[in-house]
């Protein structure tokens, strides 16, 4: 049987900078799993049907319910803090693209 077991990031305590990126990671993995969906030929739709492939979380991250920002924001959180738990660091650089 399966036994998930995630990298243990219980003591990993993120500096303040790093946290501030949780929101726009947690809108970006909200944009990639949409497009993903649209690429699949999904739409919008009320309710969700598998059958006529429609969501109703095709919407943009903004419009989103705060419990449906809150799952992509503990998704971005965790994946911050497995980084950290691994033994690696973000450096911030303004050499973005778009961000120069």
């Amino acid at each position: 049987m399966y036994e998930p077991k995630p990298i243990d990031t219980t003591a990993v305590r993120l500096p303040e900078s790093i946290r501030d990126l949780t929101e726009r990671l947690a809108e970006s993995n909200h944009d990639n799993w949409a497009l993903g969906r649209r690429r699949e030929g999904w739409t919008y739709g009320p309710q969700r049907n598998d059958e006529l492939k429609q969501h109703p979380g095709l919407v943009s991250y903004g419009e989103l319910s705060e419990s449906e920002k809150e799952y992509d924001r503990v998704t971005a959180m965790e994946t911050l803090k497995a980084i950290y738990a691994l033994g690696y660091r973000i450096v911030e650089s303004r050499e973005v693209k778009g961000e120069e």
